[in-house]
């Protein structure tokens, strides 16, 4: 069984710790792991390996996260990189492409929570049986309360449909097995009422967004209850473009000409062969800063503050406080829903606040904003041994560079030359530059940008090894 983990998705409601460029998924929030990683050390106990779909930024996001222990073995694991998202069955789908049509996937999203890993083996189980047989499987979580943030699965039957032999012992037996269901419809999130009426029915279930099935069922579901996304999808895997043995990247044209849509719409409620498994298995999706109070501890007036510095609340009760370094979120909890809603808001001021922190990771290292203000920008540069930066230019700032440890190689237009501690190099506005890190330890440089406009955007990349457009 191979695990296809989905990468997808910004944490919105999770800003200001969760951004674009570093979302939920990757930010390291339990005991110095990520969900991320979890996802994999949690599937690589009852998968023979993963295919993980991302974006490129996410990308180097998810190797760095992988490469740092050995407990996250990725053998044999592939990658899949779009260029804009389409959501979630055309990602499927093109994963489905490159696998044995009786290849059985379990598809996962890396950012949610499962507690109880024992429970969680056994409804596995269940889900390969049924996908053996030619089903769709979907995870339905037991709901512990009337959520009105979670669209819903109707199983076929109620707990008291169940039926169960006289006999006590086989009674038992029979209640610890995990029960499937077909499945009797997909429900969109709910009101309060209708999602209290959900709960006390008991055949109604929270949409995890995990799945189970062949590869080959999968698209052949797909080709009949949405054939255009299944063609368009078909096209953009066969044009794709391999850029290394398990890494292969769909072209943009491609991917934006796939209609966008979810596998819930495309295939799941139109199918004829899904089944649910009721499953108890300690799951959040951690969507929001009061899923995630649930999880981390709370002081003692039951406020929750996830921040570096130390922090002091007087006389106030039930909050969440998030500081990071450069933004401060202070929210009622129960109210941390709407937080979306400032962040669109930051969006359309064309703040860059959604979408980066002030650390930023890159493929080659890491560089932090020290100072940004109109006319210049100061950031600390890290580059990783090996690596390089892309061959650039930019039209509207100089830059300074002064290496603090390690060596650096420079290329300022024809001439390359060494940068070594305590010395510098100035690039003018206009010239070709690159820097690279062709020694054993970490190049840790001071940039200084001076221009009318020292915006990221302000790159033209000629030449780039992970070839980002």
């Amino acid at each position: 069984m191979k695990n296809i983990i989905l990468c997808g998705g910004n944490g919105t409601r999770l800003w200001p710790v969760s951004r674009t460029l570093m979302p939920k998924q990757f930010v390291k929030l339990f005991n110095d792991q990520s969900l991320f990683q979890l996802t994999v050390e949690r599937n690589n106990k009852l998968c023979d390996s993963n295919f993980i779909i991302s974006n490129t930024e996410q990308y180097f996001l998810a190797i760095d996260q992988l490469e740092e222990d050995k407990k996250y073995n990725f053998q044999g694991a592939k990658f899949l990189l779009e260029p804009v998202g389409r959501n979630t069955a055309p990602a499927i789908a093109l994963a489905c492409f490159d696998l044995d049509p009786n290849e059985i996937v379990l598809v996962t999203p890396s950012d949610h929570l499962i507690k109880d890993e024992v429970e969680y083996e056994k409804v596995l189980i269940e889900a390969k049986r049924l996908a053996e047989e030619d089903n769709l499987v979907t995870f339905g979580i037991t709901p512990e309360f009337p959520e009105t943030g979670f669209g819903y699965i109707e199983g076929a039957l109620t707990p008291s449909s169940y039926v169960f032999s006289s006999n006590r012992e086989n009674e038992v037996e029979k209640e610890s097995k995990v029960q499937s269901q077909d499945v009797k419809a997909f429900h969109e999130k709910p009101d309060l009422e209708t999602a209290t009426k959900y709960l006390e029915a008991g055949n109604y279930y929270w949409n995890s967004g995990m799945f189970c099935f062949k590869a080959g069922i999968f698209l052949e579901e797909l080709k009949k209850y949405s054939p255009e996304i299944y063609e368009a999808s078909k096209t953009a895997f066969e044009n794709k473009i391999n850029l290394q043995e398990a890494q292969m990247r769909i072209k943009m044209d491609d991917m934006l000409n796939i209609p966008d849509d979810s596998i819930d719409y495309a295939v799941m409620e139109k199918s004829k062969i899904v089944k649910v498994i009721p499953s108890n298995i300690k799951w959040s999706d951690v969507g929001s800063f009061d899923a995630l109070a649930e999880e981390l501890p709370n002081d003692e007036s039951n406020n929750f503050v996830l921040t570096k510095k130390q922090t002091e609340l007087i006389d106030v009760e039930d909050l969440i406080v998030v500081d990071t370094e450069d933004a401060l979120l202070i929210s009622k909890k129960g109210s941390s829903q709407k937080i979306k809603e400032r962040v669109m808001k930051l969006k359309k001021e064309g703040s860059p606040l959604p979408d980066i922190h002030l650390k930023a990771h890159r493929p080659w290292g890491t560089y932090e904003v020290l100072v940004d203000t109109p006319g210049y920008k100061v950031k600390r540069i890290e580059v990783k041994p090996g690596k390089r930066l892309s061959l650039q230019k930019h039209f509207h700032r100089n830059e300074h560079w002064i290496v603090v440890s390690g060596t650096a190689t420079v290329t300022v237009g024809d001439g390359v030359k060494l940068v070594r501690p305590n010395e510098s190099t100035y690039i003018k506005m206009g010239e070709i530059h690159r820097l690279a890190n062709e020694g054993k330890i970490p190049v840790v440089m001071i940039e200084a940008q001076v221009g009318e406009y020292t915006g990221e955007d302000d790159i033209v990349r000629i030449e780039d090894d992970f070839r980002r457009e």
